[in-house]
């Protein structure tokens, strides 16, 4: 049995869990941080990471299948699916092997193991078998174990025919007929890079859109160049139950006026939302607060427990990597003492979706900002009057910029379109320095680019665009 003794212990190494051990570092405290696995988490290995690096292979699919209207002329071009899948898991590897380089820059201790929270001052590391190999005891817990995707009675998930993302990432060959249960970001990302390498892809959705969290709009424009790429999108459209059957699959749906449906496929995608990883590691034994399946924290990530945190997926939505990390910056912090805390700001925390066209938005909808009693000024700029764009041969979607018609507040911002997820930081940024509406549009940006569009936007609504 290894004893160690430090001031924080981190239990995962995603994008919350590393950063927070780092930091906490940086601050003069005696980190460990406990990973069961490669370091990096879910993101890195099995999430963000390797499906944006599949990604890029399908928007050069998608370039190869339209070579001549860039005037070049190919033939015979072929798909190598294991390097395509291999290239992703080199991506990987290479991006874990970063974060073990960071810990011994900034002297972050790693231990190999399932960690076991005993207290809030002493975590047990086990082995796949379960017996203990370390104690580790500590001032501080923070708790970073993620989540994983949830798991619905008729949905029989055999991680071969009936997939998580996981199995997504490195399937032995390309499917002839694929079925995406879920129109979230994660299926709509896999039902991209499936459709862009030939696959028959239908989507489903219960909800009344694909992508339901984002603006109306964005998600009817989204919802029309899928269709003109060839898939089929089924709203309104419940999942009643999924099996394998023969050589493939079989989903019985149930539509919207009660009519079901059989659709067979060779393969169909689990997307259907996550679940927190809170089981079989001692904190139901201790008597943390859970809200709605994830752990309840107060502005500083700290739990109803004194020194324990949760960050991350297991903490709440947003399920998103940088929420994670920003989770993490502010619990290292709050326990070293820092003099600055500032707690995350959840109104002002981007969402991306990497298909082709990107979806990027933050703040409010225009619906969720009518809701809340705002009057609005809407501005709108299409891609289609962005020199840029044209020029790069990705002209599809827009820019949409909602302002407070009081006081030129920027409520929120909701694009599609070419590198739109890049985009979206100069709205970010000017969210959080109290920009208005005026301050975006009379800052000079350089022409030709794509980030005019914001500007184009903000003009729009205000009457002031001279480019639509």
């Amino acid at each position: 049995m290894n004893n160690h003794e430090c001031d924080v212990v981190v239990v995962g190494s995603g994008p919350g869990g590393y950063v927070a051990a780092i930091r906490a570092s940086q601050l003069g405290l005696k980190a460990i941080c406990v990973e069961k696995e490669n370091l990096g988490g879910v993101c890195l290995n099995w999430g963000c990471i390797p499906t944006k690096a599949l990604l890029k292979n399908a928007e050069y699919m998608h370039f190869l299948n339209s070579h001549e209207e860039y005037g070049f002329k190919l033939s015979g071009v072929e798909v190598d699916f294991d390097k395509v899948i291999k290239r992703s898991r080199d991506v990987a590897t290479k991006m874990s092997g970063g974060i073990g380089y960071l810990f011994k820059k900034y002297k972050v201790d790693h231990v190999k193991g399932f960690g076991f929270i005993k207290s809030n001052n002493q975590v047990e590391v086990r082995d796949k078998d379960g017996n203990a190999t370390d104690t580790i005891k500590c001032k501080n817990v923070i708790i970073a174990t993620g989540a994983r995707p949830r798991m619905f009675p008729g949905i029989e998930v055999d991680h071969k025919k009936i997939i998580t993302s996981k199995e997504a990432m490195i399937l032995k060959k390309i499917p002839k007929k694929m079925v995406v249960m879920g129109a979230g970001a994660i299926g709509i990302e896999f039902a991209y890079f499936y459709n862009a390498f030939g696959t028959e892809v239908i989507i489903i959705e219960m909800m009344d859109r694909i992508l339901p969290v984002e603006d109306k709009d964005v998600s009817r424009e989204l919802n029309r160049h899928f269709k003109k790429a060839g898939m089929k999108i089924m709203t309104n459209t419940k999942v009643l139950s999924a099996k394998s059957k023969g050589n493939g699959v079989e989903i019985e749906v149930e539509k919207k006026d009660g009519k079901t449906e059989v659709i067979e496929a060779d393969i169909a995608l689990n997307a259907i939302g996550i679940q927190a990883n809170i089981e079989g590691n001692g904190i139901e034994d201790l008597g943390v607060k859970i809200d709605k399946g994830f752990i309840k924290t107060d502005e500083f990530m700290e739990t109803n427990i004194k020194g324990l945190y949760a960050i991350g997926d297991i903490a709440g939505p947003p399920w998103l990597a940088h929420k994670a990390s920003a989770e993490g910056m502010v619990a290292a912090e709050h326990i070293a003492g820092h003099e600055d805390v500032t707690p995350v700001d959840y109104t002002n925390i981007p969402g991306c979706t990497y298909c082709q066209p990107q979806v990027a938005s933050v703040g409010l909808t225009e619906e969720k900002a009518k809701e809340a009693g705002y009057e609005v000024k809407v501005g709108k700029f299409p891609f289609t009057a962005s020199g840029k764009a044209y020029a790069i041969g990705e002209s599809k979607g827009f820019v949409k910029m909602i302002f407070d018609a009081k006081y030129g507040e920027i409520l929120g911002a909701h694009m599609i379109g070419p590198d739109v997820t890049e985009l979206i930081a100069e709205v970010g940024l000017a969210r959080s320095s109290d920009a208005t509406a005026k301050v975006l549009f009379k800052t000079i940006h350089a022409h030709p680019t794509l980030s005019e569009s914001v500007m184009e936007a903000a003009a729009q609504a205000y009457d002031e665009a001279v480019n639509i």
